[in-house]
């Protein structure tokens, strides 16, 4: 009894200590919670309403999407001005394949996907061989691309388009229920499944990392983060249920979220885009080929701009010349608000997801309460330059 009592205290301490250390991961998902149960209260619980969380899901999509490889982009010190123009350019296209040269919707995606490696491939060989500055060169493709845009549209719209092009923006998996179910069995399957996935890889990543005597969270704070996140993913899943189902979206969003975190947490090239945003010199001293790996930052970043903007336009159904005003900046928002480093170096997929999750809440709760669109910009602004005080915050607390 004895023993016992003692160990717990050691342990509690070594938790403690872990939670410290991991302030920023953890202040992240506080501010999430907080911002969320304040929202629920302020709209008298329209915020978890299920049809109102799967509207939150389908309208911040794209913008979910282009942070995925915008935090890549940022983690390796670069960025990308461009984004916003790229999915108005993708989506202009792919309504002139659709409407007007009567390609095939399915073969126009692929060509519109096609196309965005094309513009990456452009602006990446500039960035990553002729060693001008990302900035620089995503400035003049966001003049660039928009300029094409309207070309390409004649400063017209474009609507409408195919309902199976439409469904990937807005449509859902069918309804296992028939429509007379209470929830969609589906989405309460894939939620159970994504549960199972979680806690089983967890798991199996802790034994390894106990195998090769690697330093490892504490079992409490293990424990709590995979109840935490099993709880919410169940949450979401049974709201989605009780409305229409899973949209498709989410699918392409939570197959990317899964594809890209294991490439940066576990493969070769994610190590190379961390040190060569954590040291360029060392990394180059190191045998990376930062060239190669910065090109093909920038081309994934156009695939998935391209992704952004056919998600956009199939959502609106309306290809329009203005489409993507604004969403770089949203998107690095989502970065730095997820803690991603200004020098780069820090980051990951799942902390871009939180954060723009964040403003896509703060969005959502302040048109609900009619907040003026000029005291949303403040708000958001705030937030963001709060997010960048906590990291700079953490730098030199850490240094001391």
């Amino acid at each position: 009894m004895t023993t016992t009592t003692t160990a717990a205290p050691g342990g509690l301490r070594t938790a403690a200590a872990f939670l410290t250390s991991q302030l920023r991961q953890i202040g992240l998902f506080i501010a999430l919670i907080v911002i969320v149960v304040f929202f629920e209260v302020a709209t008298q619980g329209i915020t978890l309403k299920p049809i109102n969380v799967s509207n939150l899901i389908v309208q911040n999509s794209y913008i979910l999407i282009l942070a995925i490889g915008m935090v890549m982009v940022i983690i390796a010190g670069h960025i990308d001005l461009s984004v916003g123009s790229v999915v108005a350019f993708t989506g202009a296209m792919a309504g002139v394949m659709i409407s007007q040269w009567g390609i095939p919707w399915p073969v126009a995606v692929l060509l519109c996907l096609v196309l965005g490696a094309l513009v990456g491939c452009w602006q990446g060989f500039w960035i990553a061989y002729f060693r001008i500055p990302a900035f620089i060169v995503t400035l003049a493709g966001m003049l660039t691309f928009r300029g094409l845009t309207q070309i390409a549209l004649q400063n017209q719209q474009i609507s409408p388009f195919p309902d199976g092009f439409r469904s990937i923006g807005s449509g859902f998996l069918p309804d296992l229920g028939g429509g007379t179910s209470f929830v969609e069995p589906l989405t309460l399957v894939l939620g159970i499944l994504a549960v199972v996935a979680l806690v089983g890889t967890g798991i199996r990543g802790r034994l390894a990392r106990r195998k090769y005597n690697v330093e490892d969270e504490p079992m409490p704070w293990f424990v709590a983060k995979m109840a935490f996140t099993a709880l919410l993913i169940l949450l979401i899943a049974f709201l989605l249920a009780s409305y229409r189902g899973t949209p498709i979206v989410l699918v392409i969003l939570g197959v990317l979220v899964v594809a890209y975190s294991a490439v940066m947490a576990r493969s070769v090239f994610g190590r190379h885009v961390y040190a060569i945003g954590g040291n360029l010199h060392a990394a180059q001293l190191s045998g990376v080929k930062t060239q190669r790996v910065t090109f093909l930052l920038f081309v994934n970043m156009g695939v998935l701009a391209a992704l952004a903007g056919i998600v956009f336009t199939a959502q609106l159904n309306l290809a329009n010349p203005k489409a993507g005003d604004g969403f770089e900046l949203d998107a690095i928002a989502a970065v730095f608000i997820g803690g991603a480093a200004m020098t780069g170096g820090i980051g990951t997929v799942t902390g871009a997801i939180i954060g723009g999750l964040i403003i896509g809440i703060l969005n959502n709760g302040m048109s609900i309460l009619g907040v003026g669109t000029e005291y949303q910009s403040l708000i958001k602004g705030l937030v963001l330059l709060a997010a960048v005080a906590f990291d700079v915050y953490n730098k030199r607390r850490g240094g001391r």
